[in-house]
């Protein structure tokens, strides 16, 4: 059976990461991974039947999205329905935007990018932007993540300038959702669902490997999950 995996996001030809993520997912899937953009515009706030036939979700960078709610629905259908689903940039922001609002209970989750007055958002400015940067990431001891990649550290690359608040970070130390990489300097860099067969959001952007022809072990192990439900 061919691994169906919806690409959720509007697509830019410009931008690197949309170039990355077909040729990531074409080189760990080997032929067996069929891949589909759908557009946040696209998408309705019940997307249950658009999404049903896939098995995996990645929702990509270069938000702010044409229409964040499609976004978020796409995220919780994931999160809900138990598809594999990999988030990184703006997906590992608007992943951790859904899971403030539908579990932690916090209203009107805010982004800053999108609500730059708002006075405790979710997702606020880095203190040092990250746009086409590079730096070291650290996996926690015993995360998914650590074992995805067999070491304690990777170097990723980056083009943001938003990440979890600190005002928020500290509720990753309890509950489900959970560190998996910080940086150097201890900022949160990636998080993972425990009780989700794969649900791992990260602010660098893995996809990138895919511009220089090589697999990456994280795009490895969400097509592999995507295999599994299928």
């Amino acid at each position: 059976m061919q691994v169906r995996i919806a690409i959720i996001g509007d697509y830019n030809a410009a931008v690197k990461a949309h170039q990355g993520i077909p040729r990531a997912l074409a080189l760990s899937g080997e032929g067996s991974c069929r891949w589909e953009w759908l557009h946040t515009t696209t998408i309705s706030d019940a997307p249950e039947e658009q999404l049903a036939g896939f098995h995996g979700v990645w929702c990509a960078p270069a938000s702010p999205y044409a229409n964040t709610r499609g976004a978020l629905e796409a995220i919780r259908f994931a999160r809900e329905n138990r598809r594999a689903f990999l988030g990184t940039c703006g997906g590992f922001q608007h992943a951790l935007l859904e899971y403030a609002g539908a579990v932690w209970g916090v209203a009107n989750a805010a982004h800053a990018e999108l609500e730059p007055e708002a006075a405790d958002p979710v997702i606020a400015p880095l203190a040092c932007s990250l746009v086409e940067k590079a730096g070291e990431v650290r996996f926690e001891p015993g995360s998914r993540l650590a074992g995805i990649y067999g070491t304690p550290a990777a170097t990723e690359e980056y083009h943001c300038s938003y990440g979890l608040s600190e005002n928020y970070s500290r509720r990753l130390a309890s509950g489900s959702l959970r560190v998996g990489a910080r940086d150097a300097a201890g900022e949160v860099r990636a998080v993972e669902l425990d009780d989700h067969p794969f649900f791992i959001a990260t602010l660098f952007q893995p996809e990138r490997s895919g511009l220089s022809d090589r697999k990456h072990p994280l795009v490895n192990a969400f097509v592999a999950a995507a295999c599994d439900i299928a």
